[in-house]
């Protein structure tokens, strides 16, 4: 006998979290960072360590050499989700700092994502000028430190906690297990 699968729908909601949210505007070189940090690890070994683990999932990774600050992605991926169009804009923006290096704190880089991500540049650049969206930033930012996260991404469904990029097989087995909870 055929068992019947049900189908579910789940709502993904992305949130602001403080990635590096000292750096400046102009970014930082990443042995500069781990300089700073403390870190016992060269920006060589960090970045091959961060391919390997991208390759592991099937995601490109680019060189790393600068950390950019994040913050204005962050508002404008808000106002992207607001407007529908948050996954996309999120793939433009990992791919562009991720793999292009692209600095994600120039007005310009982020601009170009979100006619990438077809979503309305003179409405973006609004919420630019007015910073519309950075309270909602610094709430997540909060929520983040009540929360106790230390990684990004980290993902929540029901009681279940994950931290950090994983495969696809292990979210589906974090869905599967709330599901199984929900259902008793």
């Amino acid at each position: 006998m055929d068992k019947l699968r049900k189908t579910y729908d789940i709502e993904v909601t992305w949130r602001a979290y403080p990635l590096q949210p000292d750096v400046p505007e102009h970014g930082l070189p990443m042995a500069r960072l781990l300089e700073e940090k403390g870190l016992l690890i060269t920006p060589e070994q960090a970045t091959v360590n961060l391919k390997a683990t991208a390759q592991s999932l099937g995601l490109p990774f680019g060189e790393g050499q600068m950390i950019y600050n994040s913050r204005l992605a962050q508002e404008i991926g808000l106002w992207a989700q607001d407007c529908g169009r948050v996954h996309q804009f999120h793939d433009a923006a990992f791919k562009a700092y991720f793999v292009d290096d692209r600095n994600l704190a120039d007005n310009a880089v982020i601009l170009d994502l979100v006619a990438f991500a077809g979503l309305d540049v003179e409405q973006a650049e609004e919420v630019i000028a007015s910073r519309s969206y950075a309270d909602a930033v610094d709430r997540d930012w909060a929520k983040a430190r009540e929360l106790e996260l230390v990684a990004a991404p980290t993902f929540f469904m029901g009681d279940q906690r994950l931290v950090g990029a994983k495969p696809y097989p292990v979210l589906e087995k974090m869905v599967a297990g709330v599901l199984g909870q929900v259902q008793r």
